[in-house]
């Protein structure tokens, strides 16, 4: 489901105050949040993020193209750790169970 329109995006207001405080500040320092379902709005562009994906934080700079999606679209929370090879199933396959004899 999508937010209504006419109560705008949802931004945590933690996030707000932290980009509040950086505006005025010249050193940019990454922002520590977990608020990934926080919408990226215009005012969020050229900082720097750490978003949480539920074990570590991914750090994240935000583009003018970012603005309009989540921040946990940035920060993947699986790892593809990849298919397993075809010659692997075939030795799996070909070996005879240990409780079988023929």
């Amino acid at each position: 489901m999508t937010r209504s329109i006419w109560k705008g995006p949802f931004v945590h207001p933690s996030l707000l105050k932290k980009i509040d405080k950086l505006k005025g500040a010249t050193s940019k320092k990454p922002i520590k949040t977990w608020s990934r379902n926080s919408t990226i709005i215009p005012d969020f562009v050229g900082h720097s993020f750490m978003i949480h994906n539920g074990k570590t934080f991914i750090p994240i700079t935000i583009s003018e193209e970012m603005v309009g999606h989540k921040l946990g679209e940035f920060a993947p929370t699986r790892s593809f750790k990849g298919h397993t090879p075809a010659d692997k199933k075939a030795a799996a396959a070909e070996k005879p169970a240990e409780g079988d004899k023929k």
